[in-house]
């Protein structure tokens, strides 16, 4: 059990620990903890435990006590953690002859972490930053895109965790790691343009011949797509007044059977735009550019709409101005509820438009769950995780953060990569999520497998590397029930004739996803470099964590 000292106890630390699903409460005197983490200059008996992890970037009455010397202090700056960099975004604090195998600076290599074992056989870590201001950072205002590549939320947990561990402390934890699969994967679709016939002589028609007849025979000359793309493309344009005549097919209206072409049965969610030309308000209080206003409404798509839904696929809501006022919210979620039939709705905001209070109002609403967290110019990992969070502003609404778009991948004002490259990048990013847990968002918008952009081949080759990696491919409503699922564990202090911290859990039942394990951390084996596992899994359930209570599971 670990006793938490904070200032306050308060949704960043419950929110932090529903994260990283172990064992805690907060710190109380008459408490029996292996592991106290404390965050603010509070005195209490460092005898009370086997590990006491202090973070803080401020000079603490424990630093004068035990004579550890600041070597300096600075904002924003880049530890490195196992051969990984971890972005700080408060205040870090460095110290004179401390522990530099933990925690180092990047630029003076001075150490962040001051390890003391002067309490019989207990251990005392100073760590120098804060670590619940660096988890309510990366909740709220995200990180710059120059730190996108990072999971540094992800990073805070996995060090944390070793600290413990390495301790000699057994652990407990409900991993994000649904039972039987490496990691969960959610394939997603923003419907911005759903049909090239209703675009006439506008900002996305224009765009369309020009990258269609100019930009697709630059991409060929350097070698960034095969031939046969640049004929694609240019037939297109010549096929598109016998479109618009009605002679010669849409070919941006069959988008659900181009997807279901490839992802097989995969289950996908697609975001719907629910009115048609309303290009909504941005978040700077100023009218955005008009082409942000789609030619489509849900009621012109409902064939697709069905065909989505009878394929097993999920349809959510692509938001207008729902971000910043709950009366549109409301408008516009009743919308897709009614031609979908379906009450629990979530949402993604059209241009990924958002505020610091767009959780309460979309919630307030009766939105289910959010997944607009992301990058519109990269890829990665705008919140630090890929675990889905409850947002601090609200009180039950999920985000399902978006991790990869299209458009950031191949638009040349954006990344500009190629098929392969574009491929690299995903890969990398799945290697992140399969290390660290969680789910893995992609976004490939309704028209990228149409002319002009064919962005097929690589969603093809990532699609079959998930495949490959054993994940779980859930819809984006059905990964957030799996994360209530998760969520609704619950550890109990156990009786003094048990003799350990946790007696049991709780959790519902939904039959349509997969269960929860039980992983338990062997300090033995994690310190032994021989030893190819440092846990073990047990399948999830209220009479596995009774046993584990009653030690019968060792």
């Amino acid at each position: 059990m670990i006793g938490v000292i904070a200032n306050p106890v308060d949704s960043v630390v419950a929110e932090f620990f529903e994260l990283f699903k172990t064992p805690w409460e907060p710190y109380r005197k008459d408490g029996n903890y292996e592991v106290i983490l404390c965050s603010v200059d509070r005195e209490f008996d460092c005898r009370a435990a086997r590990l006491v992890l202090m973070y803080s970037s401020e000079e603490l009455s424990f630093d004068r006590a035990n004579q550890i010397k600041c070597a300096g202090r600075r904002e924003k700056t880049v530890l490195t953690y196992g051969g990984m960099r971890i972005p700080i975004y408060g205040f870090c604090r460095t110290f004179c002859g401390g522990d530099s195998s933990r925690l180092l600076l990047d630029e003076t290599s001075r150490a962040t972490a001051h390890c003391l074992q002067s309490f019989e056989d207990r251990t005392v870590v100073r760590i120098g930053y804060d670590l619940f201001h660096e988890i309510h950072s990366l909740l709220t205002v995200g990180q710059p895109a120059e730190h996108a590549g990072i999971p540094t939320l992800d990073l805070h947990i996995a060090l944390l965790r070793e600290l413990i561990v390495s301790a000699g402390i057994t652990l407990l934890e409900i991993p994000a790691v649904p039972a039987g699969y490496r990691f969960i994967a959610c394939l997603t679709h923003d419907v911005d343009h759903a049909s090239i016939r209703k675009h006439k002589w506008d900002h996305t028609m224009a765009g369309f011949i020009y990258r269609s007849l100019v930009v697709s025979v630059a991409n060929f000359l350097r070698g960034a797509i095969p031939f046969r793309d640049v004929w694609t493309n240019w037939a297109a344009v010549f096929r598109l007044p016998f479109v618009y005549l009605g002679i010669a097919k849409d070919f941006w209206e069959d988008f659900v059977a181009r997807y279901r072409g490839l992802e097989k049965d995969v289950p996908s969610t697609y975001f719907i735009i629910p009115f048609r030309d309303r290009p909504g308000c941005n978040p700077h209080g100023e009218a955005p550019p008009a082409y942000r206003a789609s030619r489509y409404g849900a009621d012109d798509i409902a064939r697709s709409i069905a065909e989505v839904l009878s394929t097993g696929g999920e349809v959510g809501l692509h938001g207008i101005d729902a971000w910043f006022d709950s009366a549109s919210a409301r408008e516009e979620l009743m919308c897709i509820r009614r031609i979908t039939g379906h009450n629990e709705v979530g949402a993604r905001m059209h241009w990924l438009y958002s505020k610091e209070d767009t959780p309460r109002i979309l919630e307030q609403a009766g939105i289910a769950f959010d997944s607009t967290i992301g990058y519109r110019e990269t890829v990665g990992f705008r919140a630090g995780t890929a675990r889905v969070y409850k947002p601090l502003q609200a009180e039950r609404l999920l985000e399902l953060p978006m991790h990869a778009m299209d458009t950031a991948l191949f638009y040349p004002g954006y990344l500009g990569l190629t098929s392969a490259e574009a491929t690299r990048v995903l890969e990398n990013l799945a290697d992140h999520v399969e290390s660290f847990g969680g789910c893995l968002t992609i976004n490939w918008h309704d028209r990228s497998l149409a002319p002009e952009r064919l962005w097929y081949s690589c969603y093809t080759r990532f699609l079959n590397d998930l495949k490959n990696r054993g994940v779980w491919f859930a819809t984006a409503s059905d990964v957030v029930a799996w994360y209530r699922k998760r969520r609704s564990v619950v550890f109990e202090r156990a009786t003094i004739e048990q003799e350990t911290p946790v007696s049991g859990g709780t959790h519902s039942n939904h039959d349509e996803t997969p269960g929860l394990l039980l992983r338990i951390y062997n300090p033995t084996h994690y310190q032994d470099p021989a030893r190819r596992k440092s846990f073990i899994d047990v399948s999830f359930s209220q009479d596995t964590l009774l046993q584990v209570a009653s030690g019968k599971s060792r």
